[in-house]
Parts: structure tokens; sequence; C-alpha cells
């Protein structure tokens, strides 16, 4: 009897592991519960700079950290206008909720 095959259904062999398939970190899901926080234009390298090098917390943690150095060095030559002085007064508030955050969970916190 002839082999009939309908056009692109060629023979397939594909090894599928369930691990891998499982916990890609690439786009897969891996719990019951995930959170997409947007796409990345380059999920890859996103991954890798959150498995080594470190989480968006201590990313933040370390950019405010550098702005309160630099608030603390920071002497205008002018006035600031109102929204200017508004936005670092949040600023230094944001980061002082957070140091306050950070003892409670005896974590060292940077303050000005």
């Amino acid at each position: 009897m002839p082999i009939f095959k309908l056009p692109l259904s060629g023979d397939v062999a594909q090894t599928i592991n369930p691990w891998t398939a499982v916990f890609n970190p690439y786009g897969s899901q891996f719990g019951l519960i995930n959170i997409n926080l947007g796409k990345s234009s380059a999920p890859q390298v996103e991954a890798e700079v959150l498995s080594d090098v470190g989480s968006y917390g201590k990313q933040l943690g370390r950019i405010g950290d550098a702005l309160l150095v630099l608030l603390a060095h920071f002497h205008p030559d002018g006035d600031l206008t109102a929204d200017e002085q508004n936005a670092i007064d949040e600023l230094k508030k944001m980061l002082d909720q957070i140091a306050e955050v950070k003892k409670r969970h005896h974590r060292s916190a940077a303050t000005i």
C-alpha cells in the first residue's frame, strides 16, 4: 500500500523534556500565579541580569542609595521651582519609607 502524506506532514522526531518545557526562564509559565511585568525588547538579557546581577529590588535599592549620596552633596546655584523641590522631597520621603521597611527586616539601609 502506498504511503500518503499531506504537505508539511513529513516524519517528525522531537524529544520533549517536560522539565525544560516547564522551567524555561524565557516565557513558560512557572507557577499557578504569574505576574507579567510587560514585554522586554531583550528578554534573554533581562533574565540574565536578574539571575546573575540582581533583582529589580536590588537594582532599585542601589540606585536609591546612590541618589541619597548625590542629594547629600546637592547644592543648587539657584532656587528650585516648587515642582523641582516637590520631586526631591517626594523622593526623600520614599527613600525614608524604604529605609524603615528595611530596618524592620533587619537589613542595612542608607539614609541622609
